[in-house]
Formats: structure tokens, C-alpha cells, sequence
């Protein structure tokens, strides 16, 4: 994997003495193994941060715009516009009508999407190296300007709202946990407003507000441009400062408070789903700010609780129990990692489960989970354990088949610490997270009054919930 994944191996050889009265040489010591990524990193003078990474193990280049745009900072009366805009932008440039970008993309061999993320709006494209140039292109075109019109506003609200039908309305389970949860656990509306968009709010976007968008946050010093893959770094920066360059800068964005006040009372719902054959049950708990020691541990105690089979609450709500044939959760479930967000985030556990067990006993088991981690010290052997699988599950996002988990971390490196490089030392910060420090972060962050239950229930069971509260 060249330089992307350095595990150092360990020579292993003594050198021989020529003399017999010299002492042998000491065993040469294996190098840390670690996680390095090769960057450069550099800002143009109308603010576009720009991060070049080069690796030439697949001759294939990956590109990644990211503007500090989403969920979180849409406006108020226009819920779903972050998403909306973001079908906007393949609605044709100045220079590229639409199906333009499409064409580029696909006709030299590429695949190219987008995603709406809680912090930012990204684009994201991969092609033959030798097409590198023409994607830069299209991207740099719809930079400067789109082509907004009312035919393709009209368009696009269509599709979004046929989206929000298919994957939420219509859909067994539709917006559980990672739409519906952030909704019942936040307070702060930025944070805890319909992400997908009301239909009507949807419906109700004009062509005054998509321009009035694009010129706010689609600015280059509001973006990130990475690129990633088998390139020459004095060409690429060549070809980045003649199609982004000259692309006037914006005003400075101005961002919403994200704060959300501690939380100190369980909260519980229960969202009645007439499509959804069986119940589901979903806790989910406040996590500590990004890029504290209290957020490395967070990390790992993700990876102890409800990571792999291997993990105590699959034990517990699975093999043990029989409440459900499997677990999921995380931070950032459902869109995204650990580590591409920014603001107030949640840790989530969910799951199916079998109508027989009421919620007492499915709480009655997850608090034994929870509890133990929260008054006994982790062993100094399941703590090795949560810091490999981490370990491994962070290479893989850095694995350079099509290099876009690897464009992630560094874009949001870039974008939130000013440092791309900042991906070679995330292993440093869960390596030096001690027993001590994970009992206190459980005993903080994973109290029950941080934590708030959202309970799926076909609709006649759900109307006659047992123990609610508000």
C-alpha cells in the first residue's frame, strides 16, 4: 500500500562481528507501527484550502470538493435545503450544461456522488489519472458558478421529495435511529430539526433562496479541495490554480451557536411505524467534544460495547439473552464516523428485537452492559483489544482501492484542525487513553440521565406505551 499504510516490519538479522573480540550488534528495533499519510497542504490566496496526497499503488486519482456546509446550518424555514442543494449542484455549471459533469466523469471511466453530511456538503469523483485535468475542470466550473434556473429547482425538489417518500415515509423503519434520534436527544434546533426536509419546507424553496445559498456557502474559502492518488504534485497544483484560483472568494460565513446544555433527565419516545413488522429499540447518549481524551475514549469504548461479535453488548442482547439476532451502533451512525463531524454528536446502540421482551427487560439488559463499564475498570487486555479493532478499522477507511474514506479524513483534517496531517496521529490519542481515563468517560458520558430511548412499535402497540416518560 506504499506510503499510505507503513506497518514497520522488524529486521530481525544480527550483523556478524568480523572479530571475535566485537561484540554483536543489538537487535535493530522495529519502528512504530503507525499510520502515515504523505500530504501537502497549501491555501490559495481566495481562501480554498487544497491538500494533495500522492500515492501511485493504483494508477487512478481521486477527488474530493468538501464545502463547510450542512445539516446544522440550513436555514430555519427551509429543513432538507442542504440536501436539496446538493442535487443543485448536478444540475449544470457556466461552462457545462447539465449532464456535462456526468459525461466527463463517466465517459473516461469514473465514478462520481455526493453526500450531505451534519458539517459539511462533499463531492467526490474518481478517474484514470490521466483524466485528473478534466474533473478539475467541472469541478472548478460549478465552483465559479451555477447554472440555477427554475426548471431544474422545480426538478430536483421533485426528487428529494421522492426520496424523503421512498428511504422515510414509505419505508419500514424509515429515519431510525439516525434521523429520528438526533430529533428526540437535541435541543438546540440546529442540531435536532428534520435533517431530510418536511415537504412542504421542501416544496416551498425558491430560485431567490438556492442563489442565495449558493452564494453564501458555496465560496471557495468555504471549501476544501483534495486530491488523491497517482499524481504529480508540481502538475496538479498547476492545474488547481487554473480552474480554482481566480474563482472570487465570499463573505465570511457566519455559523449558528451548535451548544446543546448538559443533559441531566432520561428522555424516551415511542415513534408508532405501521410498516415495520417487528419492534426496534435505540438508546442513545451525549458524547464528550471532538478531539478530547474523553472522545478517544468514547472511541474505544464503541469498540468494547457494541463493535464485532466480540463486543459485550452482542454477548449480552444476542447470544446471552435472545432479545435480538444482532446489534448496530456507533458515533455518527448512519452518516458518517467518529471522525467526520464537528459539532454535538451522539453515541448510538440499536437493534430489532423479538415482541415477546418488554422494554424492562431490554433496559434491564443494557444496563448491566452499561454499568459495569461505568463502575469497573476495562482489563488492560480488552482495552489492547478496542485499540486494535479501531486500529484496524481506521486503515481500512484509509484503504486506497478508491481512496474516498482516505480524501475524507484528510478534507475534514483540513477543514476543522487546519492540519490534514492530523489522520497520522489519531492512533496516538486512543493509544494513550489509560483504564483510569475510559472509567471516568463511562462514568460521565454513559450515565442514564445523559441518555435518551427511542422505541419502534407497529402502530396499535405503540399506542398504549408502558412506562413512558417525557
Amino acid at each position: 500500500m506504499r506510503h499510505k499504510l507503513f506497518l514497520a516490519a522488524a529486521s530481525g538479522l544480527l550483523a556478524a562481528s568480523a572479530a571475535a573480540a566485537k561484540p554483536p550488534l543489538a537487535p535493530v528495533r522495529a519502528a512504530p507501527a503507525g499510520l502515515h499519510i504523505e500530504t501537502q497542504y497549501y491555501t490559495l490566496p481566495n481562501g480554498l484550502r487544497v491538500v494533495l496526497s500522492r500515492d501511485p499503488s493504483v494508477p487512478t486519482a481521486t477527488v474530493g470538493v468538501y464545502y463547510g456546509i450542512g445539516f446544522r446550518i440550513e436555514p430555519r424555514d427551509r429543513t432538507g435545503f442542504a440536501h436539496l442543494f446538493e442535487h443543485l449542484m448536478f444540475q449544470g455549471s457556466l461552462h457545462a450544461p447539465k449532464g456535462t459533469f456526468d459525461k466527463v466523469i463517466y465517459n473516461n471511466g469514473g465514478i462520481n456522488n455526493g453526500s450531505t453530511r451534519f458539517d459539511f456538503t462533499n463531492y467526490y469523483e474518481v478517474v484514470p489519472s490521466n483524466a485528473l485535468e478534466s474533473v478539475l475542470w467541472v469541478e472548478g466550473d460549478r465552483m465559479r458558478g451555477l447554472d440555477l434556473n427554475d426548471a431544474a429547482l422545480k426538478n430536483q425538489q421533485g426528487v428529494v421529495g421522492n426520496e424523503v417518500k421512498v428511504n422515510v415515509l414509505n419505508q419500514p423503519y424509515g429515519g431510525w435511529p439516525w434521523l429520528d434520534m438526533p430529533q428526540l436527544a437535541n435541543v438546540n434546533w440546529n442540531n435536532s430539526h428534520n435533517f431530510y426536509g418536511d415537504l412542504k419546507d421542501i416544496e416551498g424553496a425558491t430560485l431567490a433562496d438556492a442563489k442565495q445559498f449558493f452564494a453564501g456557502y458555496y465560496r471557495p474559502n468555504n471549501a476544501v479541495l483534495v486530491v488523491a492518488g497517482d499524481i504529480d504534485y508540481a502538475a496538479t497544483k498547476a492545474m488547481i490554480a487554473r480552474y480554482f484560483a481566480s474563482i472570487p472568494r465570499g463573505a465570511a460565513i457566519v455559523r449558528p451557536s451548535l451548544a446543546e446544555p448538559r443533559q441531566v433527565q432520561e428522555k424516551f419516545r415511542v415513534k408508532p411505524d405501521p410498516l415495520a413488522p417487528r419492534p426496534a429499540f435505540a438508546a442513545a447518549w451525549h458524547m464528550p467534544d471532538r478531539g478530547t481524551r474523553e472522545w478517544y475514549a468514547m472511541g474505544l469504548l464503541d469498540q468494547i460495547l457494541v463493535q464485532g461479535q466480540d463486543s459485550r453488548l452482542f454477548q449480552k442482547l444476542v447470544r446471552d439473552t435472545g432479545i435480538t439476532g444482532g446489534v448496530q451502533g456507533g458515533i455518527n451512525i448512519g452518516l458518517g464516523n467518529m471522525y467526520n463531524y464537528r459539532g454535538p454528536m451522539l453515541w448510538t446502540v440499536a437493534f430489532i428485537h423479538d415482541p415477546s421482551k418488554s422494554r424492562e427487560q431490554i433496559t434491564a439488559a443494557l444496563d448491566s452492559v452499561i454499568e459495569d463499564v461505568r463502575t469497573r475498570p476495562v482489563s488492560a487486555d480488552e482495552l489492547q483489544r478496542a485499540r486494535t479493532k479501531i486500529r484496524s478499522s481506521l486503515y481500512n477507511l484509509a484503504d486506497p482501492s478508491t481512496r474516498f474514506g482516505l480524501v475524507d479524513l484528510l478534507a475534514v483534517g483540513a477543514m476543522w484542525e487546519n492540519d490534514p496531517n492530523w489522520v497520522n496521529r489519531l492512533e496516538a490519542g486512543f493509544d494513550q487513553v489509560t483504564p483510569d481515563v475510559l472509567l471516568a468517560t463511562a462514568k460521565e458520558y454513559l450515565r442514564p440521565t445523559n441518555r435518551s430511548i427511542l422505541l419502534v412499535q407497529p402502530a396499535k402497540a405503540a399506542a398504549q406505551p408502558t412506562g413512558a416518560t417525557k
